[in-house]
């Protein structure tokens, strides 16, 4: 079956069954490999991506639920890494392996979209993403950095 997925911007058809997560559509289909394989099931968030502006596991995605909704991956945030986000994490030093990285950046992108003073208990509610290394205080003094609030 032929679905016509909106990715960054740009329209891609793609031959391809729908019950496909579109995890693999990304990374297979249309070689776009920020956005990691995790746990398979949603639940640690290093897959995570923008569905209509909404932080979305998509390893748990099928495409044909993507269809006539626009998707952001990691990498149309910037292509030289000046977003707010981006610059507070490398600033920060955020990531130790950073694998689960780009789906924390895109959750927190969401976050501050939605709720650009967040509060700690805010962060705390929004940002569910595993991270094996335990960068948790970096990820949250990151998110504060992005949105201006004193650490």
């Amino acid at each position: 079956m032929t679905l016509t997925l909106k990715i960054n911007g740009q329209d891609h058809p793609l031959d391809i069954d729908p019950d496909t997560p579109l995890l693999w559509a990304l990374r297979d289909n249309l070689g776009l490999t920020g956005t990691k394989y995790g746990c398979g099931i949603g639940q640690c968030g290093a897959c995570t991506v923008h569905i209509d502006g909404q932080a979305v596991r998509s390893c748990a995605m099928p495409v044909e639920a993507c269809a006539g909704q626009s998707v952001t991956t990691i990498e149309s945030l910037s292509p030289d890494r000046s977003h707010a986000v981006q610059r507070a994490w490398i600033e920060g030093q955020v990531p130790q392996c950073g694998y689960c990285q780009s789906g924390m950046i895109m959750a927190a992108v969401a976050l501050l979209k939605e709720n650009p003073k967040p509060s700690d208990a805010d962060i705390d509610a929004a940002i569910t993403n595993l991270c094996r290394c335990g960068t948790y205080p970096r990820v949250r003094a990151a998110i504060k950095a992005a949105a201006g609030i004193a650490v």
